[in-house]
C-alpha cells in the first residue's frame, strides 16, 4: 500500500485538479491512500476533499512544505510513502511506475521522477513555458548529478523515511536537505522517467522571480558559516550571471522544445532570470533574508 501526502496552502483549484489526476491513476484505489496535509489556508480544503472517496484532510500549523508532509507522513499507514505538490498532476500510470521502481531496485532506493510541464490541449506555448519545459523541474540532474529528488515527485519506503528523519523547516531547501541526510545514511536516489507529474507553467516573470527569491534566500541560509561562504557566493554569482551562454545551448538541443520560436522565447527569459537571480544573490551578502512559502 502506497500513502500519497499532499501538502496545501491556499490552492483549492490547484488541489481538486490533482486530485482528479490520482482519481485516475491506474492502480487499483484498494492499494493507496490519499492524504491532504493543509498548512494554514484562508479557506482550508474541505469541500475539495470531501468529494473525493477516500482521501483525508489534516492539517500542520508550522508553515512550510517540509513540516506538512512530516505531518502526513505521521499519520500515514503505506509502507511507501509518495509525495507530490498540491499544484501538480499525476500521470494516470504514476502510482504504478512508483510500484514497478521499488519491485525492481535494491534496498535502500528513494525514487524521484520526471516532473513536465502541464499544457491545456491545443494551447500555444508562452515564453514561461518553453522556459520552465527545459529548466524548471530537472529532476534527472538533480538525482544523477546532486544526490537529492525534489519532492513535488519522490517516493521512499516508509522504513528509510524513519531512518532519515522528517523534513526542515522552511529556512531551507526541505528536499536539498532531507537528501544530503538521506545519502549520509547510506540510501541511494534512483530516477524513474516514467514516474511522471505535470506541473503548470508560472503565468509571469514575476512569478519566476519569486520562485528563485525563495529558493535564493533558502541556499544562502544554508551556505552561511561555511569557510569563505562570502566569496564563494559571489563567485556563485558571477556564474550563473554568465550561464546562459552556454545553456543556450541546452534550449537549442532540447527534445522538449520544437520550432525556432519556442526555443527564442525560452532563451529570452533565461536571459532575464540568470540577471535576477545573479543580482538577488549580491544583494543577500549583507544580511539573512526572511524565508515565506508560496502564497
Amino acid at each position: 500500500m502506497i500513502s500519497v501526502i499532499i501538502p496545501h496552502l491556499n490552492q483549492a483549484a490547484a488541489l481538486e485538479a490533482c486530485l482528479r489526476s490520482l482519481d485516475a491513476q491506474t492502480l487499483s484505489r484498494d492499494l493507496f491512500e490519499v492524504i491532504v496535509v493543509d498548512n494554514g489556508s484562508a479557506m482550508p480544503p474541505i469541500d475539495v476533499v470531501a468529494a473525493h472517496p477516500k482521501v483525508r484532510l489534516t492539517y500542520e500549523s508550522d508553515p512550510g512544505p517540509g513540516p506538512a508532509r512530516n505531518a502526513g507522513a505521521a499519520v500515514a499507514r503505506g509502507e511507501m510513502l509518495a509525495f507530490i505538490d498540491a499544484d501538480c498532476r499525476a500521470h494516470p500510470d504514476w502510482l504504478n511506475s512508483v510500484l514497478r521502481a521499488s519491485r525492481s531496485s535494491p534496498a535502500d532506493t528513494i525514487f524521484g521522477g520526471d516532473v513536465r510541464i502541464w499544457q491545456a490541449e491545443n494551447a500555444s506555448l508562452s515564453a514561461i513555458a518553453a522556459y520552465e519545459s527545459v529548466f524548471a523541474y530537472r529532476f534527472k540532474l538533480y538525482i544523477e548529478r546532486h544526490g537529492y529528488s525534489g519532492t513535488g515527485n519522490m517516493a521512499v519506503f516508509r522504513r528509510d523515511f524513519d531512518r532519515v528523519g522528517p523534513f526542515a523547516g522552511i529556512d531551507v531547501a526541505e528536499d536539498m536537505e532531507w537528501g544530503q541526510r538521506a545519502l549520509r545514511a547510506g540510501l541511494r536516489f534512483r530516477y524513474i522517467p516514467d514516474m511522471i507529474a505535470f506541473h503548470p507553467a508560472r503565468s509571469s516573470l514575476e512569478e519566476l522571480y519569486a520562485k528563485w527569491d525563495r529558493q535564493i534566500a533558502h541556499y544562502r541560509n544554508m551556505a552561511q558559516g561555511k569557510p569563505v561562504w562570502r566569496l564563494r557566493w559571489i563567485a556563485r554569482a558571477l556564474l550563473v550571471l554568465a550561464s546562459p551562454a552556454p545553456d543556450a545551448v541546452t534550449v537549442l538541443t532540447s527534445d522538449r522544445l520544437h520550432g525556432s520560436d519556442a526555443r527564442l522565447k525560452a532563451i529570452a527569459v533565461l536571459c532575464a532570470v540568470r540577471a535576477h537571480r545573479a543580482m538577488t544573490m549580491l544583494s543577500h551578502l549583507g544580511r539573512r533574508h526572511a524565508v515565506a512559502w508560496n502564497r
